[in-house]
């Protein structure tokens, strides 16, 4: 497996995702970036109250990092409810699932974390919960098996998921809202990055904010987890004040260009142009090639090469963007295939 990659959009520990949540927004007014989402959310969530009932279920898909789960507590936070937080690979039983449905309460927020991942017994349970806020329960096996009906406070159920395709068709359908969570705008990710540095007490200069913002792959974990280790680098090596120097030798030192590639984007991109020619290449001989999974290539490599076109998808494989070759400085007339030059 890949070691740890500071661009990773996922979390990567528990101790970051406890500095994350004092980063996080905690109203709607606050949420930067976008905006159509954050519209589409503040209108069910006024609709729901003046009508006196729940929210209706929500389903947030996109890649991982973008905010799905800040807007999951921020929804909660916005109706005056609870929310109980889980993931789909933490209800491994119906039993799990019902321990917490039966303790919702009136308009209470259920939210689960990678519900993709969801095993088909706890899938089935939830339909009816979803539908008609009650579960029926099998109680014994064989001849003593009995159904118990259990009714349900009404609740929103909240999803998130970076791969929407893995969705069922019928837990799909039975949300009312499903929302598309994209990457973010430059601009956006230096008004992210400018909150968090008032709520880090770090200075910074707007050079080194754009800088950081560009590398950050249109994320806001990433930029925020850049942002600190931008400020732990000056506050060792500087005066503590982040200015664009400093934030370029920090972000060299975690191996992140101007673009938010990393060593093994670069890896990557070099293996398609030295060692196949530019493409196309299928994904199995470049995992292969490269010693990496092929989902770890799909769900956390790709997706941004994809974004900003240093890689495209092809019928006949991965071709590589016609600015990579600027980017990496590699004359497209001196590659061949088959060439055994280094990777990085």
């Amino acid at each position: 497996m890949t070691v740890e990659r500071v661009i990773n959009g996922q979390p990567l520990d528990e101790n970051e995702e406890g500095v994350n949540y004092t980063l996080r927004p905690r109203s709607l007014g606050e949420f930067i970036g976008q905006a159509t989402l954050v519209e589409k959310v503040s209108i069910a969530v006024k609709a729901a109250k003046k009508r006196g009932e729940q929210t209706e279920h929500l389903l947030f898909h996109g890649p991982p990092g973008l905010g799905k789960t800040s807007l999951a507590h921020i929804i909660a936070r916005e109706m005056d409810s609870n929310i109980f937080a889980t993931s789909g690979p933490a209800l491994a039983r119906a039993g799990d699932l019902m321990g917490i449905l039966t303790n919702l309460d009136f308009g209470d927020i259920l939210f689960i974390d990678e519900i993709h991942r969801l095993s088909a017994t706890v899938e089935e349970l939830i339909y009816p919960a979803m539908e008609d806020f009650k579960v029926d329960f099998v109680v014994d096996r064989g001849a003593y098996a009995k159904t118990i009906k259990i009714p349900l406070k009404p609740f929103t159920l909240v999803g998130a998921t970076t791969r929407a395709g893995m969705l069922s068709a019928p837990l799909r359908e039975r949300f009312g809202l499903m929302l598309h969570v994209d990457f973010y705008s430059e601009d956006d990710l230096e008004q992210i990055i400018r909150r968090a540095a008032r709520l880090l007490k770090v200075a910074t200069d707007d050079d080194a904010v754009r800088l950081i913002a560009r590398s950050s792959r249109g994320t806001p974990r990433v930029a925020n987890r850049l942002l600190r280790r931008v400020r732990d680098f000056t506050q060792v090596r500087s005066d503590g004040n982040i200015t664009a120097d400093i934030a370029k030798r920090a972000l060299d030192m975690e191996g992140v260009d101007s673009r938010g590639l990393d060593r093994l984007d670069r890896k990557l991109l070099k293996t398609v142009i030295e060692y196949y020619n530019g493409g196309p290449v299928g994904i199995e001989a470049l995992a292969a090639t490269l010693n990496e999974e092929v989902d770890t290539l799909v769900d956390v490599v790709e997706p941004f090469l994809l974004k900003i076109g240093f890689i495209r998808r092809t019928r006949q494989g991965r071709l590589v963007g016609p600015d990579v070759y600027a980017h990496l400085g590699i004359n497209p007339s001196e590659t061949d295939t088959g060439s055994q030059s280094s990777l990085f």
